[in-house]
């Protein structure tokens, strides 16, 4: 392999070929690069010895568009991209986005709404019995009925609406291999209903060998939101390879059949995968547009695991990648950095190592990979468990091995860090230490997400202690080593369960704490998550009890304002929120309050009594706390 996928009649005939095998269809622009989605298949493939052409956005209003090659060989592979393209496409608000950083210049618009039910009309229009298979993060999470937040209703089987013959759900490439094999000896798309990880669709289920388990129907989890939470329970507790079951869920007169989840690639296979010579970069086409702006962050970053045992119930990680956490070797993403080394473009800085969670580099315990995850307990809430294998060291020694290589001037790691694995590790602060040392690049982000135990219990989060241990450790260690270095939260407003008196609390803790958010994420309701089934029904599904959804638009804004109290534009939201949940005190001349007056503004008796705090005569920077006077911070 020496060159791009071929993406036009051209390339193919100039590869001496008639026709190809498979037409990868992508919603993203064509970068070949081993974090993008369409060049991984299409790689795989082609190192399996299919040939394989790649249609990059297609005009899905032209059906021309997807007959660049004729009709493949086997058939089309169809994703929406790396990212879903209603999450895409929209904001939390519905508002729509002006920019896509996977297409050509960040420029928006280039792919449809559902991008995966236009894109398989389209093709059986162009051709009605070609083979469908469709994957990728918009499949995975909507296999099954899913409460669609931007129609504001449940919708079927996304298998169903696009009219695809199998659906493949999870890192596909696996699957993908099994399928291809299957339709290159001629075996019916129909019949190749035997693949783990991947969903098909039948008039009947008394062909089904082995125990299988049905879950409301369509019907049912449209008409009551208690059976959608039961049907999603049984989806969460059968997301693993090793005691998941086969689950069926009808449709009407027909059914939605899911095989097991498939195994998650061994060492030698994701390192196989590396080997793989991509272009890392985009295709030249896209040169005179300014690139794709999605590689940027990428492209000089290393993945060195999949899978997260972390299981936030706002991500959909577990529902896509798992919870068995796979690791490349040290040689193969020493070999990477080598690689990137050779780069014009490169600066001598890699931008990242990690994956999911940075510092998950083995799977949660001997048990998972015997067993399968738990089906009723989590590895690291409300406390890791006793099982748990907590160990930093290969990641720091990985770290140490790749900062070494001639030519890397600094390794940065930017993807999340767990803060409480690493502070259930006895060695916790040898690992700080090196981490503040030499890896991170002035800010550190993490994600604490929230300070009330209210809403941190259904986020499957740690409480506010462990945060404060680990702010109080990174913060130390700057200082013994003599660094200025700040730290980053992630936060999240308006997540189910959180109330304003809740935002308020947590606005308090960033008073007192020192940090402040640069920004906050409003939840966002996608497919497949438990949040979102939280969202949708106002239940959890793990335990069928009741949880508060803040869904008026008024009081989203005023929680986010609240988490941004110092922002002069959110001034009157936090005002209101003060004086509606009866806590003027916070609002004033005082020490502790969040907002104080604008000129000419009377504030009558609400000032309350100063208290002292240990962070009293001293103002915070960007989550470094500096002495000073406190109150200069406090919106005028």
């Amino acid at each position: 392999m020496s060159d791009f996928l071929p993406i036009s009649a051209r390339d193919m005939v100039q590869r001496g070929w008639k026709d190809v095998d498979f037409v990868v269809v992508s919603g993203d622009a064509y970068v070949d690069h081993p974090s993008f989605a369409a060049a991984i298949i299409g790689r795989v493939l082609e190192s399996r010895g299919y040939r394989v052409g790649i249609i990059a956005q297609p005009d899905w209003k032209n059906i021309d568009s997807y007959k660049v090659f004729g009709k493949p060989k086997f058939g089309f592979l169809v994703g929406s991209g790396n990212i879903d393209s209603m999450v895409n496409h929209y904001t939390v608000a519905k508002k729509r986005r002006r920019t896509d950083s996977y297409s050509p210049g960040g420029k928006g618009g280039l792919r449809p709404d559902r991008a995966l039910i236009t894109y398989c009309n389209g093709i059986r229009q162009a051709y009605k019995d070609s083979p469908i298979v469709i994957g990728g993060i918009e499949a995975s999470l909507r296999r099954f009925a899913h409460y669609d937040y931007w129609d504001d209703r449940v919708r079927s089987s996304v298998l169903l609406d696009s009219g695809a013959d199998i659906l493949v759900y999870g890192m596909g490439e696996r699957q993908i291999v099994q399928i291809a094999d299957a339709l290159s000896c001629n075996v019916e798309a129909k019949y190749i209903n035997y693949v783990n990880g991947t969903v098909f669709k039948t008039g009947e289920l008394d062909f089904l060998m082995g125990e299988y388990i049905e879950i409301p129907s369509y019907e049912e989890v449209c008409q009551d939101k208690r059976s959608y939470a039961k049907a999603f329970r049984m989806q969460h507790e059968n997301q693993d390879p090793i005691r998941g079951k086969v689950l069926v869920q009808r449709h009407g007169k027909s059914y939605v059949v899911q095989n097991i989840p498939v195994m998650p690639l061994g060492r030698e296979e994701l390192d196989g995968l590396y080997l793989i010579p991509f272009k890392r970069n985009y295709h030249p086409i896209y040169k005179k547009d300014g690139g794709i702006p999605a590689l940027t962050e990428v492209k000089f970053s290393i993945t060195s695991e999949r899978g997260c045992f972390g299981s936030c119930s706002f991500c959909a990680i577990t529902f896509h990648q798992g919870r068995i956490v796979q690791s490349r070797s040290h040689e193969s993403i020493e070999k990477e950095a080598r690689e990137m080394t050779n780069d014009a473009d490169f600066k001598g800085y890699i931008h990242d190592v990690g994956g999911p969670t940075a510092n998950f580099r083995n799977a949660a315990c001997d048990n998972q990979l015997k067993h399968g995850s738990c089906k009723s307990r989590q590895c690291l809430y409300p406390k890791p468990c006793e099982n748990l294998k907590i160990d930093h060291s290969d990641y720091a020694q990985l770290l140490k091995k790749l900062r070494k290589i001639d030519g890397v001037k600094k390794v940065f790691v930017r993807s999340g860090i767990r803060y409480d694995y690493l502070m259930a590790d006895k060695n916790r602060k040898g690992f700080m230490k090196e981490l503040c040392n030499h890896h991170v690049s002035g800010q550190l982000k993490v994600a604490p997400e929230h300070i009330s135990e209210n809403v941190l219990s259904l986020m499957g989060k740690p409480g506010g202690k462990t945060f404060d241990n680990f702010v109080k450790l990174y913060r130390n260690t700057n200082a013994e080593i003599g660094k200025e270095q700040y730290m980053i939260p992630y936060l999240m407003s308006s997540h189910p369960g959180s109330r304003v008196k809740d935002a308020i609390k947590l606005a308090e803790y960033l008073r007192d704490s020192g940090l402040y958010p640069e920004q906050v994420q409003d939840f966002y309701p996608t497919p497949g998550t438990l949040s979102t089934t939280m969202y949708y029904t106002g239940l959890n599904p793990l335990t069928m009890e009741e949880v508060y959804v803040p869904k008026d638009p008024r009081e989203k804004a005023i929680q986010r304002a609240l988490l941004q109290y110092k922002n002069p534009q959110n001034y009157e939201l936090v005002k209101k929120a003060l004086i509606k949940e009866n806590r003027e005190d916070l609002f004033g001349f005082s020490n502790i309050a969040l907002i104080r007056p604008r000129h000419k503004e009377k504030i009558d008796e609400c000032e309350a009594p100063k208290r002292n705090k240990k962070t009293n005569g001293k103002k915070t920077v960007r989550g470094k706390v500096k002495k000073g006077q406190r109150d200069r911070r406090n919106n005028r």
